[in-house]
């Protein structure tokens, strides 16, 4: 009988070894799946970091010249278009649309003599272009926010026709 009973210990110690055996087995995959999900979280975040940190900012502001830009260039032709080819007794008015932010700020357009210039509220570059009008225009004068409706008035004055950048009343056009 003793035999048999340690044959039975024997057999049952082994299988309580097994089942540890086992039990550590399943823990594995679940420690390995935690692992690979870590690191995904952790490229995913460095990869976030790295492009708002640098490549992102540098964009936004490119992106924000070259807006400026093209609504400078828009603006000086919308003036040019509006002088009629022939006459110096007229009355123009023209409504300009014009985009309410440049880079989520407020920016201001303002005529002096004959050049037109870009002033943005962030400390962006301001920049300027010269207007290309007939000789019959004695001036542009005027300012424009970008919060408000752009009208261009043209008429006639002492010394020629005057170009003016008027401000409109929001819900008006003119």
């Amino acid at each position: 009988m003793d035999a048999r009973r340690r044959r039975t210990n024997e057999r049952h110690r082994s299988r309580k070894s097994d089942r540890r055996f086992l039990d550590d087995r399943a823990v594995s995959p679940v420690i390995g799946k935690a692992l690979e999900a870590g690191l995904v979280v952790l490229y995913i975040g460095l990869l976030t970091t790295t492009l708002y940190s640098g490549v992102v900012p540098k964009y936004k502001v490119a992106v924000g010249h070259e807006v400026g830009d093209r609504v400078l260039s828009k603006t000086a032709e919308r003036v040019q278009q509006s002088v009629p080819a022939d006459g110096t007794n007229v009355d123009v008015r023209m409504r300009v649309s014009l985009p309410e932010t440049i880079r989520g700020h407020e920016y201001v357009i303002r005529a002096n003599g004959r050049m037109l210039t870009l002033d943005r509220s962030d400390g962006g570059s301001n920049s300027s272009v010269r207007l290309s009008l007939p000789s019959r225009v004695a001036t542009v004068r005027g300012n424009w926010s970008s919060y408000d409706p752009a009208i261009i008035a043209v008429y006639s004055g002492p010394d020629g026709l005057i170009v003016e950048l008027k401000r409109g009343k929001r819900g008006t056009n003119r």
